[in-house]
Order: C-alpha cells, then structure tokens, then sequence
C-alpha cells in the first residue's frame, strides 16, 4: 500500500483560456506536452484541472486523452510517469456565445501553437500535434515567454 500527495491552487479550477505544459518524465527520459482549453468544437473553455481529468484517461473508450495516448507513443508507461504542470491563465474568460468564444479561440490558438515551437527551439522534446504557425500575438507572446522560462 502507497500514499501519494496532491497539491494544487484552486485557481487551476476556473474556467477559461488556459495554456499549459505537462512534463512528464519516465525512467531516464523527459517529455513536453503543450496545450490549450478552449477547444475548437464547442464554445466552452474548460479549466486546467478538468482537462487533467480528461488527459489522463485511461478508460478504453476515452476520447480527450491526447497526451495520455502521446505519452504512450513514445513508450512511456503511464502508470510510472512523474507529471508536472505548469499552467498560465486564465488568459480570458469563457465567453457566453460560441461567435465570442472564436474569437478569444483565434488568439489563444496560435498562442499554444509558438509554445510549442518555442519549446522544441530550446531543446526540449515536445510531444503532440501542433499545426502550422499563424500569426500571434507578440505581446502576450512575450509575456507568455517571461512567465516560463525560470522553469523551461
């Protein structure tokens, strides 16, 4: 029988525009999974404490778990793995209308999307899909870089 702790703000559970880096870690080895809430089918912006729930899903039939089956891709064993989660926002609110929830999409998008780039610049081997680059916010982009790089 085991023990095991977790703390967490209570920040994490509101609802938003959210990026966020996983750092996982398996025996000898270390990945970066960069994500945004916020998704593209619908108009709600989830909290990152509920996309925990949902990226770590180890049902069969689970569906959100992208970094769960990225993890698995590269052989890590979940079920070993030490997570970390570093996580910046809310960056905006959730929106009411799925017309205003775009729009706030359209920024926080490309945002994740240089994150990433950002990241595998530095060395780091940053697992998942990320599309091509579109045009960002530069000055939120720098802020997002000021905010990560003490622990990236």
């Amino acid at each position: 029988m085991k023990v095991h702790y977790l703390e967490f703000s209570g920040a994490l559970i509101e609802r938003g525009f959210w990026l966020y880096i996983w750092r996982v870690a398996y025996k000898n080895d270390d990945v970066l999974y960069v994500g945004r809430t916020g998704d593209s089918s619908s108009k709600y912006a989830a909290s990152p404490f509920n996309r925990l729930g949902q990226h770590l899903d180890i049902r069969p039939n689970a569906t959100a778990n992208t970094l769960l089956r990225n993890i698995k891709a590269v052989g890590f064993n979940p079920v070993e793995c030490e997570f970390q989660l570093t996580s910046i926002g809310p960056i905006f609110s959730e929106q009411g209308s799925l017309e205003d929830h775009r729009k706030y999409r359209d920024i926080i998008a490309p945002l994740e999307v240089a994150l990433a780039n950002y990241l595998k610049g530095k060395g780091y081997k940053v697992v998942g899909t990320h599309p091509k680059p579109r045009p960002k916010d530069e000055k939120m982009f720098s802020q997002i870089k000021a905010i990560i790089q003490a622990r990236f």
